[in-house]
């Protein structure tokens, strides 16, 4: 069994900072697997497995290829069904959408934007050239005038989580006493945040900055095998 995990990195391949492709880490650890991690610049992402995708993640199991960490997740559900569920049976892959979906909208959208030109200096000249020309295209304004504009909306992201510090009243992790894939897609972003930038997303003592560095230290410290930005 040969396991490959395509994700994205800038001018340092041991940096992956996708958040789609951290969740995908965190739920193959979950599952115990041994997989192998391939870099990818933004310029190569169409080259992967002969243009099977235009995004990453995409993950090779054998003869399997599969692109979306949703799809990805469940997959590994039905395929390893002896080993931890990433969704505790029942409705967790619905329970997990809506998760996911409340992710993309609330944290993504407040964290994104912040990290930008954080992201651009990272990138390779020519993934920098194909980053700033996709994104300037996708918001209508120059890469500095999006993080401008989103620096004075911060305080929108700590307002958003309020949600996750009312559940972590009850319990350690999202998915209860112990993390789910619901957790890791929430993983993702703040990770996203944590390997680009060494902007604070959350403040120290914040019930959701202690969720975090519990999952940071899951699986054996996974996510800290990349270590925040300076």
């Amino acid at each position: 069994m040969t396991i490959t995990l395509y994700e994205l990195t800038g001018g340092d391949e041991t940096r992956p900072f996708s958040p789609h492709c951290w969740k995908v880490v965190l739920a193959l650890a979950h599952k115990g697997l041994d997989f192998d991690r391939v870099a990818v610049p933004f310029t190569a992402v169409q080259e992967v497995e002969d243009h099977f995708g235009k995004t990453v993640p995409v993950l090779r199991d054998d003869d399997r290829v599969l692109a979306d960490s949703f799809d990805i997740a469940l997959y590994l559900d039905e395929a390893y069904p002896d080993r931890p569920s990433l969704f505790g049976g029942g409705a967790g892959p619905a329970y997990a959408r809506f998760v996911e979906a409340w992710a993309l909208t609330q944290l993504h959208t407040a964290i994104g934007g912040r990290l930008l030109l954080d992201i651009y200096k990272i990138l390779e000249p020519e993934d920098q050239i194909y980053f700033r020309h996709s994104r300037e295209t996708r918001f209508g304004k120059t890469l500095e005038q999006v993080v401008e504009a989103s620096q004075q909306k911060a305080e929108e992201l700590t307002a958003r989580l309020d949600p996750l510090r009312a559940m972590f009243k009850h319990q350690p992790f999202i998915g209860g006493d112990a993390p789910l894939f619901a957790d890791y897609i929430v993983f993702g972003a703040f990770q996203w945040a944590r390997v680009c930038s060494a902007q604070e997303m959350l403040a120290p003592g914040d019930p959701v900055a202690d969720w975090f560095e519990r999952c940071l230290d899951l699986h054996d410290g996974v996510g800290r095998t990349v270590a925040a930005a300076a």
